[in-house]
């Protein structure tokens, strides 16, 4: 990728670039995605693991199964507790080295180096409490903005989507990244709505792919509880192997948003041609007055 064109994109062009650098770097993105959701993965079948058996085979279907699962609840509610809490911290974890290290990636690609998923995963360490403040703050505005109505939500969505790669890229911090991303994005959320468009569709098809015949197995063996605890492992290993397989796409495609939207607005292909030397993301002219 060092003799990368930058320029303006197309949005064609900017879909095509996202699958090519997926596409020549598949096993580290694939890596980036997976190692971190493997944790997740554990989590899950743990969970399905003890899940209550309700019966014998041939059992009444799903009453047993949901009466055996409140009494295991109000028995041991502190261990449930534990072990959800436990899975949403593992799962946001997951979240903020993914979104990271692949946003990292990205970026050391467009600047023609090499990198690796250690490498990756270490810069994405040091970014960890910025990750989570622009993920939270920029859930909580989305959120709001979709319980006003549903078209404001999906507007806030697509104009804060490059929060993420200017807060890492530039430094900044959550609600200076969130007003970073909704200038750069002015006049460009239809380029980022097909982005999460195609997003959503090819998610849900390997969802479908992956997981969704599994899902048929445990509501046709709802009358044997070890096929049903079976079916169930292997959905999450299928939702487990779309979302490492697609969640990458997403990522990398606003990580090249953000690229060509400084392009267009900043002369960022400029800014890297008089300075490539500089060993990193050359700042935008506006970044201090964004950090004052």
């Amino acid at each position: 990728m060092s003799n990368l064109d930058l320029r303006p994109l197309s949005i064609g062009e900017l879909l095509d670039r996202t699958f090519s650098l997926y596409r020549r770097n598949f096993l580290l993105f694939i890596g980036i995605a997976a190692i971190p959701h493997l944790l997740v993965l554990a989590v899950k079948l743990a969970q399905v693991a003890v899940m209550p058996l309700a019966g014998k085979v041939g059992a009444p279907p799903a009453a047993e199964l949901q009466a055996a699962s409140r009494s295991f609840v109000a028995g041991n509610p502190i261990a449930f507790a534990a072990f959800a809490l436990l899975g949403v911290v593992i799962y946001l974890i997951a979240i903020l080295f993914t979104q990271g290290g692949t946003v990292f990636a990205v970026s050391e690609l467009y600047l023609g180096r090499a990198t690796t998923i250690g490498q990756s995963f270490s810069r994405a360490k040091g970014e960890l409490g910025t990750l989570f403040g622009v993920l939270f703050l920029n859930g909580l505005v989305t959120l709001v903005s979709f319980l006003l109505l549903i078209i404001p939500g999906i507007y806030m969505m697509c104009r804060l989507c490059v929060a993420v790669p200017a807060a890492l890229l530039e430094n900044l911090g959550p609600r200076d990244s969130l007003e970073r991303s909704f200038a750069l994005t002015k006049d460009n959320a239809g380029r980022a709505f097909l982005i999460y468009l195609l997003y959503f569709v090819i998610l849900y098809a390997a969802v479908a792919l992956f997981a969704m015949p599994f899902a048929i197995g445990v509501g046709v063996s709802q009358n044997d509880p070890v096929m049903v605890r079976t079916w169930t492992a292997l959905s999450e290993v299928g939702s487990f192997a779309a979302e490492v397989l697609i969640t990458p796409i997403l990522t990398i495609g606003m990580a090249i948003f953000y690229f060509d939207l400084r392009v267009r607005k900043e002369g960022f292909d400029l800014q890297l041609m008089m300075n490539p030397l500089a060993g990193g993301i050359p700042a935008p002219r506006s970044a201090t007055t964004l950090l004052t």
